[in-house]
């Protein structure tokens, strides 16, 4: 028996008409899971902070230095995967089950292969890494550390983002879901097992993580070939010559698939060298204010991650359900959709932003028991709050578009906002201010590009995909 979601899918991909109430339904279907999975990780990175803070400020301290460069490296792996599976989503909304298989296994080995080079250059690069973000000397093994054996498990993570996202985008929310919260629980104990158990201290931490994305990626890709009714391979067989022409076909339609994947990555690539290097910029301004501003904000980031969560809930339903919408020809759906899904991921993020505001000393207790460090994180908190439900705007419009295959112009706007408005903001904020002055800048920043994606969204052409109905009837 069909369940709510599929029949509701259904109707999205075979042009059956949609109901106000209907699309709701459907948003909140695909977000909801998304959302539980998020608070999952969100828990994850409190618990894994909350361990790692308990072996004093030098450990958390060498974590932060490194984060910023690891989000760049993480990063990569999404936009690889993302060039794959808005077309995953795109065939699937076509009803083309066949092609979205195909382009499944085509960006598997691809985004592999290129998750293997940015391993590589992560290890060769451990060494000197905390020495080029002015690590003070206390920290510096501690960080090459940890960065190392993160860097060994980018293949690992390749995998485990992609059979997620792909998973996603072909409208099973379910299962990424119930693997992210699987994930989670294996992480808190494997990290619990290095940090405390065999004392491993920083580099624990990224052990524990990286045998817990393991044990996702695994289970997610043998999911997706043995019962994934989307994805899952399928043998082709017939006479010689046909499989002839197939294959001469199938060397077109790669290379195409291939074409639109760089297509949509490159932007992401560059946004992600761009504003990931200002996160690594705004590290080394902040590296000088000492040991405290640096767990500080750090712990303070994480802790705002109990806002990100119906955002980036959001954020995955609303890629699918442009996307598909936009695979089967409904551009009216696919505005109808934006709507929601940015109308509800902004509200709930603002409701969130009220809690944190509130509960801000409490929040950056659970991470650290630095009174300094609770103190001035708490205060960042309390900045961060006024600027979350513009920021969820952006989370979710980014999504949209994302699921469209715009990422030119979304890239743009995050690259000028952050190197201009936050970084240029936090050069002139943080020698009067320290740390609060790059909070007050981050927050204007986030709230003037919540503006410009609305104004984006509402004026539509975002949905100018290079991936036409024609296209993807290749």
């Amino acid at each position: 028996m069909e369940s709510r979601k599929e029949i509701l899918l259904g109707k999205l991909r075979n042009g059956a008409g949609f109901q106000g109430r209907e699309a709701l339904v459907l948003t909140f279907l695909l977000a909801v899971p998304a959302i539980l999975a998020q608070l999952s990780m969100c828990l994850m990175s409190y618990i894994d902070a909350g361990m790692v803070g308990r072996l004093g400020s030098g450990p958390a301290a060498a974590i932060g230095l490194v984060s910023s460069t690891g989000w760049i490296f993480g990063s990569f792996c999404y936009a690889n995967s993302s060039g794959y599976t808005v077309q995953i989503a795109h065939r699937c909304g076509a009803r083309d089950f066949k092609g979205a298989r195909k382009i499944f296994r085509q960006g598997l080995f691809t985004v592999l292969g290129g998750s293997l080079i940015l391993a590589l250059a992560g290890i060769a690069i451990s060494g000197a890494l905390p020495r080029w973000l002015g690590g003070s000397p206390e920290i510096l093994s501690d960080a090459t550390a940890y960065f190392r054996i993160y860097a060994l498990f980018l293949p690992i993570f390749q995998v485990a983002v992609y059979t997620e996202a792909a998973l996603i985008a072909s409208g099973n929310v379910k299962v990424p879901s119930i693997v992210s919260v699987a994930m989670c629980v294996l992480d808190v104990a494997f990290n619990y097992l290095f940090i405390f158990v065999l004392h491993k201290g920083a580099a624990g931490a990224a052990l524990g993580t990286g045998i817990a994305e393991l044990c996702a990626g695994a289970f997610g890709l043998i999911y997706i070939l043995t019962r994934s009714k989307e994805l899952r391979g399928t043998a082709e067989e017939g006479p010689m010559e046909e499989k002839e022409a197939l294959n001469r076909s199938a060397q077109a339609t790669t290379q195409w698939v291939n074409k639109q994947a760089f297509g949509i990555a490159w932007p992401l690539w560059i946004q992600n060298l761009v504003t990931r290097g200002a996160y690594i910029a705004a590290t080394v301004i902040i590296a000088p204010l000492g040991t405290i501003a640096i767990a500080a904000n750090s712990f303070a980031i994480i802790a705002e991650g109990f806002c990100y969560l119906p955002g980036y809930g959001m954020q995955d339903a609303a890629t699918t359900l442009v996307g598909q919408s936009l695979g089967a020809g409904r551009r009216d759906l696919a505005r109808k959709f934006s709507r929601i899904t940015i109308l509800s991921g902004a509200s709930m993020m603002a409701a969130l932003a009220v809690l944190m505001w509130a509960f801000a000393p409490q929040l950056m207790d659970m991470l650290s028991n630095d009174p300094e460090v609770i103190r001035l994180g708490a205060q960042c908190l309390r900045i961060e709050a006024f600027a979350e439900f513009f920021f969820g705007i952006s989370i979710v419009a980014y999504g949209c578009c994302i699921g469209a295959g715009d990422t030119l112009v979304p890239s743009l706007i995050n690259l000028l906002s952050m190197w201009v408005i936050r970084i240029g903001l936090a050069l002139l904020l943080i020698p009067g201010m320290g740390l609060l002055g790059y909070w007050v800048a981050m927050a204007t920043e986030l709230t003037a590009k919540g503006i410009i994606f609305a104004v984006r969204i509402r004026r539509g052409r975002w949905m100018n995909t290079r991936l036409t109905e024609a296209d993807i009837s290749k």
